[in-house]
């Protein structure tokens, strides 16, 4: 998906909303375990029922990798649903990735080629050539992990260098030497409020995605008064707020009820 295609969903939509498949095997709904495939039955109803109130999902591959095999297989299961049924969705891997170049290509091999997504969570750390090989695909994004809502994101991304710029900054303009508005997006936590401010000096014009709305406590509102561009420039992601919100046979309607009202927020501020 281009840039241009993911400006378009969200304007046609009037919704920014990411929702997050964290599908853990021990919070879905009891019914579903008597399932083939628990997890993809639970990602399969939770789509069909919020798919019209949201730009893009994000299924975070820890909670399939810690099923081994048969999560893997849930997980490709849900990819392929997402593509063939509901292919104007932006779709993102949250694995954040990052390795030395040869490993990197490996990696972007894995969920460019073998799995078709569109975006791919990456850890900076490791510098340049560690992110440059899933620049390579064209039509593809690196969404790299900036300033996260973390209490130990304290830790590092606010420290500073001897000129006064902290790193998360760093990350931010370093990181533009490699790619650009068109391929790559970054992490921001939407606990981090005014700190949007201080982003959009650095990045005016990439597109964020902003975990941390809903259970982690982040403002909708303020991520967007000091975070939103003329081309919206946010993807808002909740995730157990809205898939967890309901454990009986009707979770699936709760989900979308939940989203829904997250997608009329969303159609207000934009």
């Amino acid at each position: 998906m281009t840039r241009q295609e993911l400006i378009h969903q969200i304007f046609t939509k009037k919704t920014f909303l990411c929702v997050g498949l964290d599908t853990d095997i021990k919070k879905i709904p009891e019914h579903l375990l008597q399932e083939e495939d628990p997890i993809f039955a639970f990602n399969q109803a939770i789509i069909d029922a919020t798919a019209p109130y949201c730009v893009a999902y994000k299924p975070n591959l820890a909670f399939y990798e810690s099923m081994g095999v048969k999560g893997w297989i849930s997980f490709e299961k849900t990819i392929s649903y997402l593509n063939e049924n509901y292919p104007d969705h932006f779709i993102i891997a949250d694995a954040k990735r990052g390795d030395i170049g040869n490993t990197s290509a490996m990696y972007a091999r894995t969920f460019f080629e073998e799995i078709n997504l569109d975006a791919l969570t990456v850890a900076p750390y490791m510098g340049e050539d560690s992110v440059t090989p899933f620049l390579q695909y064209p039509g593809k994004w690196v969404i790299l992990l900036a300033l996260t809502s973390n209490k130990g994101s304290h830790d590092f991304q606010l420290t500073t260098d001897q000129n006064g710029e902290r790193l998360f900054e760093k990350v931010l303009r370093k990181s533009q030497e490699w790619g650009n508005a068109d391929n790559m997006m970054y992490v921001v936590g939407a606990t981090q409020g005014q700190m949007f401010e201080d982003i959009r000096k650095v990045a005016p014009d990439h597109f964020l995605l902003v975990p941390g709305i809903g259970a982690q406590g982040g403002s909708l509102e303020e991520v967007c008064k000091y975070g939103m561009t003329k081309d919206c420039g946010l993807i808002v992601n909740s995730s157990r707020a809205i898939i967890y919100a309901d454990k009986t046979e009707k979770f699936a309607e709760v989900a979308a009820q939940e989203a829904k009202k997250v997608a009329e927020q969303m159609a207000a501020l934009l």
